[in-house]
Order: structure tokens, then C-alpha cells, then sequence
């Protein structure tokens, strides 16, 4: 009896190993560019790693496996990585929605020209969808457009200067279109998002506007959000 035991529990711990070095692997294979089969092997090995703990569990309350539990406890430390960023990922859901189409100008949107060249027949469109927009409403209503004190020159050269410190690949910038269009490439899974800054005004001053899409996914996780928030902080406090 105790011989089965330790087998399963070794088992455990095996798979636990096999699973924490599959997280890598799937970024990697993401980065290579079979972005969709790394995130299948990167929700797999989540979604393994969780059931592994939910079975660690299991194991550790019945007293036939009394003796086993501090190997149990330790085998299950390979697992919980996996499992915690499952946890993350499913937390947000309620929060997130399945979008990844971003602007603070819902109405008229900042257009893209050069990045269209770049994004490829495969990329999401960026034709504005009106489902998209509601969502985005709902979920961000702090993403709006930013008034500036600032002359229209210098309030593109702040907007360049910013892009540049937040290490987005310009790949146009026409100041007298008043348009900057840039590329973010995420750290982990090398994920490229076009961005596309509009500087004009009005009658009341300066205005900047940001769109920001994500190629490739259905959902940026609030990435492109994050995104335009973090750059209007910073070019506010420049």
C-alpha cells in the first residue's frame, strides 16, 4: 500500500516539474511566433497546475496519506506557479472584456497608415466596431481624451518624447498631420501593439488622442488601457 502511494506522490511531484517547465516553453513558442499553440500550451499548463494542487489537496486530508505529507507540501511548490497566474487570469475575467480595440476618442478615432503595412493579412482589423466601443464605455469610462495647455508643436514633441521614454518603435511621425503612429512589443510574450497619437485643437486648446490594438488575441487582458493611461500620465507630468 505504501508503495502505491509513493507513486502517486512522486507522480505528483513529476508532473508538477513537467508542467512549471512547459510555462516557459509555451512563452517561448509564443515568441516564435505560433502565438496561438503557445497559448494552448500556456493554458494547459495553468489549468494542470491548478488541478494538481486541487489533487495535493485531496491527498493531504486523507490519513492513509499522513506520512506522505510533507513531500506532498513540497511537490506541490512546482505546481502552484501555474496555478496562481490561472487564479489571476480568471480573476480578471469579470472585470476585462473580451476586447482589444482601445481609444479615448470612441467618435472619431485616431486612423492607422503605416502600421497597416506592418500588422499583416492575419492581425485583428481595425475597422471601429460598435459592440467593441460599448464595451470599452463600460468597462473604461476614465479613457477620454486629453485636453493640454500646450502649443500644438509642443505638445507633439511631448507626445514623441513620451513614446520614446515608454520604448515604442515610432514608425511615423508627421507633424503636420499631427499624427504619431508607434509599436509596443510586450516583454514576456513579445506581443506587438500598434498605437496611433493624435495631436490637433480646437477652440479650446490642445487635444491628444490614443488608439490602441492589439494584433493578434481577442482579448488584451486591459493591456491597450493600461497602455494609454500609463502614457497620459507621463505626458502630463513632463
Amino acid at each position: 500500500m505504501h508503495r502505491s502511494q509513493s507513486r502517486i506522490v512522486n507522480t505528483q511531484g513529476y508532473l508538477g516539474i513537467a508542467l512549471l517547465l512547459l510555462l516557459p516553453i509555451a512563452v517561448l513558442t509564443v515568441r516564435s511566433g505560433a502565438w496561438q499553440q503557445g497559448l494552448s500550451l500556456y493554458a494547459l499548463a495553468c489549468a494542470g497546475s491548478a488541478l494538481l494542487v486541487v489533487v495535493a489537496l485531496v491527498l493531504l486530508l486523507l490519513p492513509r496519506y499522513a506520512q506522505f505529507r510533507p513531500d506532498i507540501f513540497k511537490r506541490t511548490l512546482f505546481a502552484l506557479p501555474g496555478a496562481l497566474l490561472l487564479l489571476s487570469l480568471l480573476g480578471n475575467q469579470g472585470e476585462i472584456p473580451p476586447i482589444h480595440d482601445i481609444s479615448t476618442d470612441v467618435v472619431n478615432p485616431p486612423e492607422f497608415v503605416a502600421a497597416l503595412e506592418q500588422r499583416g493579412p492575419d492581425a485583428n482589423p481595425v475597422k471601429v466596431d460598435a459592440d467593441v466601443i460599448n464595451a470599452q464605455l463600460a468597462a473604461y469610462p476614465e479613457v477620454k481624451t486629453l485636453r493640454s495647455d500646450l502649443p500644438l508643436e509642443e505638445a507633439f514633441a511631448n507626445a514623441v518624447a513620451v513614446a520614446k521614454d515608454m520604448r515604442w518603435e515610432i514608425i511615423r511621425e508627421d507633424l503636420n498631420a499631427g499624427v504619431i503612429e508607434a509599436v509596443d512589443t510586450t516583454r514576456i510574450m513579445n506581443f506587438k501593439d500598434d498605437v496611433a497619437i493624435r495631436v490637433t485643437t480646437d477652440e479650446q486648446g490642445t487635444l491628444v488622442d490614443l488608439r490602441s490594438v492589439s494584433r493578434v488575441g481577442q482579448s488584451d487582458l486591459g493591456a491597450n488601457a493600461a497602455r494609454i493611461g500609463d502614457f497620459l500620465t507621463r505626458f502630463q507630468s513632463r
